[in-house]
C-alpha cells in the first residue's frame, strides 16, 4: 500500500492523524539533523499500523515534510 505523510517535526506531540484516504499527519519531537525525523517517521507508523520496521519503505521525500510511504505485506 502506498500511502502520502505530511511530517511535522519539532512537535511536542507524538501521533499520526489520517486526513484522508491514504493521506496522513505525523507530528513527533525528532529534528531533521541526519535521518533522526525519518527514523522515528517509520518507528511511528510501525506502531500505527502494528508491522514490522522493515516492512516499510520511504519512496520520495527524504529531506521534505511530504512523504511518500510504501507499506509492504
Amino acid at each position: 500500500m502506498i500511502i502520502k505523510v505530511k511530517v511535522n517535526s519539532n512537535s511536542k506531540v507524538e501521533k499520526i492523524i489520517k486526513l484522508s484516504n491514504n493521506y496522513y499527519k505525523a507530528s513527533f519531537s525528532e529534528t531533521r539533523e541526519k535521518g533522526k525525523a525519518n527514523k522515528k517517521l517509520v518507528k511511528l507508523l510501525s506502531d500505527y499500523f502494528n508491522i514490522s520496521i522493515t516492512k516499510i519503505v520511504i519512496k520520495s521525500g527524504f529531506t521534505n515534510s511530504e512523504k511518500i510511504i510504501e507499506l509492504l505485506s
